[in-house]
C-alpha cells in the first residue's frame, strides 16, 4: 500500500470531493490488487456509484502512467477480480431482511431466506449477466487454485461467513459474489433483483448453507450435499439466460435477445483464437 499511496489517497480524495462516502482501504490477495470501501446506497445510486469508481481509478491510473483494471482474472497465477454485491430489503426505516431470532445464526429473516433461495435458483442464469466474458470463467473454474487459495466462487450454495460459497451471509444481509469486474451493474443489479423477488413470490427454501470450505469436497460429496455447479464457459452460462423465462421477462426478451447475440458473437470470436498454450503445447508434438 505504501507504493501505491498516491494513486490510493488521490483516488481517495477525489471520490470523497464527488461525494461518495470513503471508508476503507484495503491491500487484497495479489499484487496490486486493493479495496475500495465506500458507503452502500439503494440500487440505482449504487450502480452509478460503481461507475464513478472505474472511471474515477482507471482516470487518476493513467495521469500517474499506471493501468488499474478490473479485469476478471487478468493473470493465471494471481487471484482475480469479483465484483461482490451487499443486499438487504429496507422499508425506509429498517432492513427486513436482517432478523435476530434467526436460530441458524445467519441473522436473517424469512423474507431474506426466499430471496436467497431465488438467487441460487436462478444463478446459472445470472451467471451470464454477472460474469460476461470470456475470461469471467477463468476466474470461476471449478479446480483448485493456481495461488494455493480462491475465494472466487464456483458452487451454488450460501453459508455463514463462508467465503467459498457463492453467497456469503456477514449476519443479516446477503453478498452475493459471484459478478465480477466486467459486468454491467445496472443489468446485473436488475436481473438479482427479479430473481431474488421470484424466490419471495414463489416462497423458495434455499436449504442448509454449508459451513466448510467447498474447495476441499469432491465432485461426488458436493452432488451429496446438492451444491450445484457454476456454468463453467460463458457459452454454457447464455444457454441458461435464453431458457430463463423469469430473467426474460424481467429484462425485456429484445435486450436479452440482443445481449445473447453479441456475446455468442464473443464466444465463436474466442473459440476462432488459438493461443499460446496450444501452440506450445501441440506445434511440435504433432
Amino acid at each position: 500500500m505504501t507504493r501505491q499511496s498516491v494513486f490510493l489517497e488521490r483516488l481517495t480524495e477525489s471520490l470523497i470531493a464527488a461525494g461518495l462516502d470513503v471508508y476503507q482501504i484495503d491491500h487484497e490477495d495479489a499484487n496490486g490488487q486493493f479495496e475500495i470501501n465506500y458507503t452502500y446506497a439503494d440500487c440505482l445510486k449504487s450502480a452509478d456509484d460503481y461507475i464513478l469508481f472505474k472511471m474515477a481509478a482507471s482516470h487518476i491510473a493513467n495521469e500517474l502512467g499506471m493501468t488499474c483494471s478490473f479485469m476478471p482474472k487478468p493473470f493465471g497465477n494471481r487471484p482475480g477480480n469479483g465484483m461482490h454485491m451487499h443486499m438487504s430489503i429496507g422499508d425506509g426505516e429498517k432492513s427486513l431482511f436482517h432478523d435476530d431470532s434467526d436460530t441458524t445464526g445467519h441473522g436473517l429473516s424469512p423474507l431474506a431466506y426466499h430471496f436467497l433461495a431465488g438467487i441460487l435458483h436462478h444463478a446459472p442464469a445470472l451467471c451470464a449477466l454477472a460474469a460476461p466474458t470470456v475470461n469471467s470463467y477463468k476466474r470461476l473454474v471449478v479446480s483448485q487454485s493456481l495461488t494455493g487459495s480462491t475465494w472466487a466462487p464456483a458452487y451454488i450454495s450460501y453459508g455463514n461467513n463462508n467465503r467459498s460459497t457463492m453467497v456469503r451471509i456477514p449476519y443479516g444481509r446477503l453478498e452475493l459474489r459471484l459478478p465480477d469486474g466486467s459486468c454491467n451493474p445496472y443489468l446485473t443489479t436488475a436481473a438479482v433483483i427479479a430473481a431474488g423477488l421470484d424466490g419471495v413470490e414463489r416462497k423458495l427454501d434455499p436449504g442448509a448453507g454449508h459451513a466448510s470450505n467447498l474447495f476441499d469436497l469432491s465432485l461426488a460429496e458436493m452432488k451429496a450435499q446438492g451444491i450445484g455447479i457454476l456454468p463453467q464457459n460463458l457459452n454454457e452460462s447464455l444457454d441458461k439466460l435464453e431458457a430463463n423465462q423469469v430473467l426474460r421477462d424481467a429484462l425485456g426478451h429484445a435486450l436479452t435477445d440482443e445481449f445473447i447475440k453479441l456475446k455468442r458473437a464473443e464466444w465463436i470470436d474466442y473459440q476462432r483464437h488459438v493461443s499460446d498454450w496450444e501452440i506450445n503445447r501441440y506445434v511440435e508434438f504433432f
